[in-house]
């Protein structure tokens, strides 16, 4: 299952161990590095090996060495079986950050129910499936498992209802499952983060004009939604590196929260759901963004 890169060594069991979803860009790059760095031995795992070049050359760069192996999370199977060769390999797991995920954009009168549900079988679905696999392992390790989960995981946004819903499930079922764990020895967060300059937005792989073109009655409100959001892309979005360093913090702190935002912005943005009750602070805010 491995992949032949010259930043991997032979397996070891001395150090603690760490399985990374979604390295191949972004986040997920940055964090495997910094884990690598805080003395993890890391297991960096990507859906599409021939994207595996940048992070190869990023832990090069850092003077550090990564195991890098493929992974699709929507496949339950194949997250089993990426569990199985770690524990073969290093005899123990003690950590793992589901960080892979995919952007969506689209309404709901616009696009089809199966679209939806390959939302989820990503951002949801996928988070459950090697979570699953990996507890039996984390308990054993008194183990930590963290998930990237995103602002949009607690306030809804426009023409996000399916990547918003996704990411709503996974913060709901790790806020159930948090105390569960937790008495049995696992830790859970989720971190959120904000806007982060990443190859994320464009993996939605959208032309902007053809999307209002197609969008019918929902164009005038799809393209002040798209022209406010690549504005505070281009103007207040993190680092990778800078949103990473909360993804450590996850899992070196001795006791993390199990909610963490990745900046002083998504702070305040998801505080005002967190004190919204009846709902309309969020509403009055992002309607504001659509005109």
């Amino acid at each position: 299952m491995s992949l032949a890169a010259p930043s991997e060594t032979a397996p070891t069991t001395d150090s603690k161990v760490v399985v990374i979803t979604g390295t191949s860009s972004g986040m997920g790059l940055a964090a495997a590095v910094a884990a690598a760095q805080a003395g993890w031995r890391t297991v960096a795992t990507l859906r599409d090996p021939s994207r595996a070049d940048a992070l190869r050359e990023a832990a090069v760069d850092a003077g550090v060495e990564l195991d890098i192996r493929r992974l699709d999370v929507t496949d339950e199977a194949a997250a089993t079986a990426l569990v199985d060769a770690v524990i073969a390999d290093y005899g123990h797991l003690d950590a793992v950050i589901n960080n892979a995920g995919a952007g969506h954009l689209g309404t709901l009168e616009n696009e089809t129910v199966a679209d939806v549900r390959e939302v989820m079988e990503v951002n949801f679905f996928g988070v459950l499936h090697l979570s699953k696999a990996a507890l039996p392992h984390l308990r054993a390790s008194s183990g930590r498992l963290i998930t990237v989960s995103s602002v949009g995981g607690v306030i809804g946004q426009p023409f996000n209802e399916a990547y918003c819903a996704a990411k709503f499930a996974v913060e709901g079922y790790m806020e159930s499952l948090a105390p569960v764990a937790a008495a049995l020895g696992v830790t859970v967060s989720v971190v959120e983060p904000g806007a982060v300059a990443t190859e994320f937005v464009n993996n939605i792989n959208l032309d902007r004009d053809a999307e209002v073109a197609a969008a019918g009655a929902y164009a005038p409100t799809l393209r002040a939604y798209l022209e406010r959001t690549a504005a505070q892309f281009l103007n207040g979005a993190q680092t990778p590196a800078e949103a990473a360093r909360t993804v450590l913090e996850a899992l070196t702190a001795d006791t993390p929260a199990f909610r963490l935002q990745t900046s002083d912005w998504a702070r305040d943005f998801t505080a005002i759901k967190l004190t919204d009750v009846d709902g309309s602070a969020v509403l009055g805010l992002t309607g504001t963004w659509i005109g």
